[in-house]
């Protein structure tokens, strides 16, 4: 489910007491000055204590036991979590076993504990608003990657290779390995053959495509659409596409790493 409809499902949720809903935003980030010690581990340990104090001294027997055994399962969640830490991470459970909802994300939060009839969605509504579902588009010549990213985390990739014995763009599948005519070095005769080709050919080649990452960027929602790679690559793309482009980024990023290119380009 999409990050768009889980928010839309968290909106409508809602539970009677003894029930509560545990809506926790926690910055696990070591990249951040004030979690070079592992604070964030503190942080938890003090937001869920909070609330079993406050239980402690309420009437309610069964709100108690109820908040005890989702917090339970909360910790035995974030100790799997901490064998691989993202920069934080979300959590929206019910203790009635009906709403369990937990997502690491690649972006800073500010931690947050909340104990309610009902999520505690300002903060995640916020985020989601600066970081929507977003199409990265990376253009290098003969090769296209798609990164679908939502919330600063690669939701999935595709990469496209045009084959230069049928003109024709097809998916690429396992691994991407960079082609021999686009190695680094001097220039062979075969690679200023083959950049005189594109450079003959390289709008009929994108105009082609086109099309199928128009339908692509349909079927996976993506809000907005980012194009990455040399401005005039990028801009033959973009000429031929009906979804709108966001922004271009004048930037050969196809190779690097999803997360690197999203650190680099979204974040």
């Amino acid at each position: 489910m999409s990050i768009e409809k889980e928010l839309k499902k968290l909106e409508n949720f809602h539970v009677n007491k003894p029930d509560g809903v545990l809506t926790m935003y926690l910055n696990t980030d070591l990249a951040d000055p004030e979690q070079q010690g592992g604070e964030w581990k503190i942080h938890f340990k003090n937001g869920m204590n909070n609330f079993d104090h406050y239980l402690q001294e309420s009437d309610n027997k069964d709100e108690k036991r109820n908040f005890r055994e989702l917090k339970e399962k909360i910790e035995t969640y974030v100790q799997d979590y901490e064998r691989n830490l993202s920069k934080s991470l979300i959590v929206i459970a019910s203790t009635d076993g009906s709403l369990w909802f937990a997502q690491p994300i690649q972006m800073p939060v500010k931690t947050e504990f909340f104990w309610e009839e009902t999520p505690v969605l300002d903060q995640f509504k916020e985020l989601y608003n600066k970081f929507p579902k977003t199409g990265i588009i990376l253009v290098q010549q003969e090769q296209v990657k798609v990164i679908g990213a939502e919330l600063g985390s690669v939701q999935g990739t595709k990469h496209y290779e045009l084959d230069l014995d049928t003109d024709d763009w097809r998916e690429a599948q396992g691994p991407h390995q960079a082609q021999a005519s686009m190695g680094k070095g001097g220039k062979s005769p075969q690679k200023e053959q083959f950049e005189d080709r594109f450079e003959a050919n390289q709008q009929r080649w994108y105009k082609s495509l086109a099309p199928t990452l128009d339908k692509l960027a349909k079927n996976e929602g993506f809000d907005e659409i980012i194009l990455v790679g040399a401005r005039e690559e990028a801009e033959e793309i973009e000429s031929h596409m009906n979804k709108p482009v966001k922004e271009i980024v004048n930037k050969n990023l196809l190779e690097h790493e999803e997360t690197k290119i999203i650190d680099e380009v979204i974040l």
